[in-house]
């Protein structure tokens, strides 16, 4: 089947829908809402379309794409033609639509099509691109058009209309013979879609009720109402009558007493506000009251949101010098998998640019026909062209935060082949890269991010006087960077010689573009604190990095605090995973590189790093690491944090191939900060309840260093085995920590957002 319609023969290719296919298909409740029922982009997609799907193996096959009428899941099929299976996406789930050959797949293996045919869908998370070619350019314009319509309208619901809206989408496909009526047994398979085991007897009770003309179908009004049923919050209605009292219906000054008890200074004037902005009935809102469901709806928004939305604007000093932040880097940034064999792309330089990545790696190695390549040398990971790298990085690198790039180049090129490279940067980069310090600075200082929309270069320098064109110049007692500093493995060591005696030489072209971030060796704790060097950096393994931090932790947070730090993944970790990045903040490390492309609770907290300050992917860093008294973490709590744990909405099942699995959630609250603030606390597991699991419990924290800690709320199954394996997580700075009554929007494994999946939460901060 193909989205409920028969398949074709396997001999036959699909056929263009004609307009009127069928009649205009019918209009689903979710798009009446969105105000798209007559739009003629999404009428278009509604009829569906034949794409081709360009692919790097094999030739462009076409599939039948349509949207589906709950206006925010695509289908398509795919397979061979033996065996064809109907497979989706959710609109939600697409970060962007380019148009024409904008894509590196379209540009590799598309270029025979017409630009005005092809557009890309780029996913959020780890989903790869799709490229894809319509039959014409009219059929395209639909697409890009409706697609980015729906994202527009999706993205400004409500978590309130996410809610109905996910609801009636479940209904749709537990609706199987797409009569619009449910029967007890459609009513029982949608249970079990929403992850919710419930007794038989309780189930068809509330179907009873719900089926008010007793013929054993819900329809129309009687579906609706069975919706309302499933999305009540009880615990919101208690906490709703709690300050209501016995009239159900909150006046301006109860209004305000709430929002006082959450911790908000709030005056009448702005609870008369909140009363105008969320309440939905005319009438209560005219007499500044407030009924339960313009409530819920204020708690939903982001007004009620635990994330301190002024955090998501960047609010922090940006004139400091750039060692008095934490920057998000990326290791191997051109890997889309592991470092042994997995391939190489620019789009995992977009993707990491886009995630607000702020320094991203480049390996650079001789290419063939005098072009330089970047891939992990010495590896079967495919190799990519250096001009492409820089290209990508021009369309991308101020599009998610204006605030500088830095390009850390390790370079395995020879003199000719770093000359091109200077060259491609130069012509690419144009006015984008920095060659000069700054006029009027000292430019032995390093400067602010205020330094807006400029690319910074890392690497090795020549002294200033051995810059001349026909020296062929070698550094003496240079250390190579990355990798290479494994030195404690024997059987690399030989190898590590041979190409460190290749990297000796610097072409002057290259040196020139280093101007603030000079890669030099680690000259010693000793040596650096004595004669610093704020414009040079030096990079240490997480090994490395770690051995500093055990023997001399203070001063190396001392050596921070005045120039750039690297720390990078271990050369020995061929799956590409991290290491904890938390350890290296709590030194003062800066550049704290890891490989993007592999989710897990590192990248969780990377992300959780960069969230607040506008996620613009520069974090000032406490006064202490920037002024160092040698003790970030003081001797006794600061703050005490309380956090009950109140209930949990529309959590997805571990593994949706199994349809009749039902989740038996628990929360565990950790607190990630110097090593006497990591703990961890959970709740007890709630047994068959993915739907509306309640839990009630209270988790408690004493902090020490509030300002480097991060909070991290992770949902689990009580049968699961991984501590990678979650329903959904959500980690953030206690900084950035609302007080009250707050909902969390949890995340899956890769980052994406698994809305309308939340907790709701009491939180209490006391500092001590």
């Amino acid at each position: 089947m193909i989205c409920g319609r028969k398949a074709r023969p396997a001999a036959q290719q699909p056929r263009s829908p004609p307009d009127g296919f069928g009649g205009p298909r019918r209009a689903g409740r979710a798009l009446k809402k969105m105000g798209l029922t007559e739009d003629e982009d999404v009428q278009r997609m509604l009829r569906g379309s034949v794409l081709r799907k360009v692919k790097s193996r094999g030739g462009p096959r076409e599939r039948l794409f349509r949207l589906q009428e709950d206006g925010a899941t695509v289908c398509f099929e795919r397979g061979s033609r033996r065996s064809r299976s109907r497979q989706s996406f959710s609109v939600t789930h697409i970060e962007g639509v380019r148009e024409g050959h904008q894509s590196e797949g379209l540009r590799k293996h598309g270029a025979a099509f017409p630009a005005g045919l092809c557009f890309t869908l780029v996913f959020r998370g780890k989903r790869k691109n799709l490229d894809l070619v319509a039959r014409g350019e009219e059929d395209a314009r639909h697409w890009v058009q409706g697609l980015t319509k729906l994202m527009g309208r999706l993205q400004a619901m409500s978590q309130w209309e996410k809610l109905d809206h996910w609801i009636h989408g479940v209904l749709q496909r537990a609706d199987r013979d797409k009569d619009n009526k449910m029967s007890f047994r459609e009513v029982k398979s949608m249970l079990r879609m929403i992850n919710i085991h419930m007794d038989d007897g309780y189930a068809y009770k509330l179907f009873k009720e719900c089926d008010h003309s007793g013929d054993e179908r819900l329809e129309g009004r009687e579906l609706e109402e069975f919706c309302r049923r499933l999305l009540r919050r009880p615990e919101l209605e208690e906490l709703f009558g709690h300050y209501s009292g016995e009239d159900h219906v909150l006046s301006a000054e109860e209004l305000r007493d709430f929002l006082r008890d959450q911790g908000e200074d709030a005056s009448l004037r702005q609870a008369r506000a909140v009363i105008h902005t969320h309440e939905l009935n005319d009438t209560a809102r005219q007499q500044d009251l407030m009924m339960l469901d313009g409530f819920m709806m204020y708690l939903l928004s982001p007004a009620g949101d635990i994330f301190n939305q002024e955090h998501a604007r960047v609010h922090q000093d940006m004139g400091q010098p750039l060692c008095h932040y934490f920057i998000s880097s990326s290791h191997n940034t051109y890997l889309t998998r592991h470092q042994l064999g997995g391939t190489s792309s620019t789009e995992a330089y977009v993707r990491a640019l886009m995630a607000g990545c702020r320094c991203v790696e480049l390996d650079c190695w001789e290419g063939s026909d005098g072009e330089p390549v970047v891939y992990h040398g010495h590896t079967f990971t495919s190799k990519i062209l250096f001009r492409d790298v820089i290209e990508s990085i021009r369309d991308y690198a101020f599009k998610q935060s204006p605030y500088p790039v830095i390009l850390s180049l390790e370079n395995h090129c020879g003199l000719e082949q770093q000359a091109t490279m200077a060259r491609h940067m130069k012509a690419i980069l144009g006015d984008m890269l920095l060659t000069e310090p700054l006029e009027g600075q000292d430019p032995n200082s390093l400067p602010s991010p205020e330094l807006k929309g400029k690319i910074l270069v890392k690497g090795k320098k020549l002294p200033e006087s051995w810059h001349h064109p026909q020296g062929v110049t070698s550094l003496q007692d240079t250390e190579e960077e990355e990798e290479e500093e494994e030195e404690e493995e024997e059987k690399l060591q030989e190898r590590n010689r041979r190409r460190a005696k290749e990297a000796l030489q610097v072409a002057p072209e290259l040196s020139a573009m280093v101007v603030y971030c000079q890669a030099v060796p680690f000259p010693g704790l000793a040596q650096a604190l004595r004669h610093p060097r704020p414009c040079q950096v030096s990079s240490f393994s997480e090994r490395k990095a770690r051995k500093l931090i055990k023997e001399a932790g203070p001063a190396l947070a001392q050596y921070n605090a005045r120039q750039l730090s690297r720390v990078y993944p271990g050369g020995l970790k061929m799956d590409s995973s991290n290491y904890d990045p938390q350890e290296m903040w709590n030194a003062g490390c800066q550049l704290v590189a890891l490989n993007f492309q592999t989710p897990g609770y590192e990248m969780d907290l990377n992300a959780g790093r960069f969230l607040g300050n506008g996620c613009c992917g520069y974090v000032l860093k406490p006064p202490s690491l920037r002024s160092p008294s040698g003790d970030t973490s003081p001797a006794s709590p600061q703050l005490a944090l309380h956090i009950r744990v109140i209930t949990a909405q529309q959590l997805p099942k571990l593994s949706r191939e199994t349809g009749s699995s039902i989740v038996d959630p628990l929360v565990r609250v950790e607190i990630h900060g110097v090593p006497s603030d990591r703990q961890s606390h959970q709740t007890r597991h709630r047994p068959n309840n993915g739907f509306n699991p309640r839990w009630e419990e209270t988790l408690s924290f004493q902090v020490r260093a509030p300002e480097l800690a991060l909070l991290r709320f992770v949902v689990e199954d009580h049968d699961s085995t991984s501590c990678n394996d979650f329903v959904g997580q959500f980690t953030l700075p206690l900084a950035s920590v609302r007080e009250g009554y707050r909902h969390i929007h949890l995340l899956s494994k890769d980052g994406t957002s698994l809305a309308p999946a939340t907790l709701f939460v009491h939180v209490r901060c006391k500092r001590l």
